[in-house]
């Protein structure tokens, strides 16, 4: 639910505190997997790793469409579900080209041309 002080951003799905809430079985056993044994047995059977975590079906859904966006409408926080694209052998530029629509090399293209924009001032 968008707040009514809150402008709108198209396409994104803001991480505030009802998205932290939502998401926080999904973070937590995304967060596991800095450990290699976590990993390994994420591999071995995604379904029983995901109950252990206690998904929501709309998450394990996710998970199991590897679908980005869907992640982050699931509560899913862009640094946590880096642990989970790294599995699938993916960085944080594939998960913002996937947020955003755009392929890798477009987003990366689009990061670098962001990038040599002048410095505006706040006015």
């Amino acid at each position: 639910m968008t707040r009514p002080d809150r402008r709108p951003i198209p396409g994104t799905t803001p991480f505030d505190g009802e998205q932290a809430r939502k998401g926080y079985a999904l973070n937590k056993m995304c967060f596991s997997f800095n450990s290699a044994q976590a990993r390994a047995e994420f591999k071995r059977d995604e379904d029983v790793y995901m109950r252990k975590y206690g998904l929501g079906e709309m998450q394990a859904r996710a998970i199991r469409e590897r679908d980005v966006l869907g992640l982050l409408a699931a509560g899913g926080n862009v640094y946590y579900l880096a642990k989970f694209a790294g599995i699938l052998g993916l960085d944080v530029q594939d998960l913002g080209a996937a947020q955003t629509g755009m392929t890798k090399d477009a987003f990366k293209a689009r990061l670098v041309a962001q990038n040599e924009q002048p410095a505006t001032l706040a006015g």
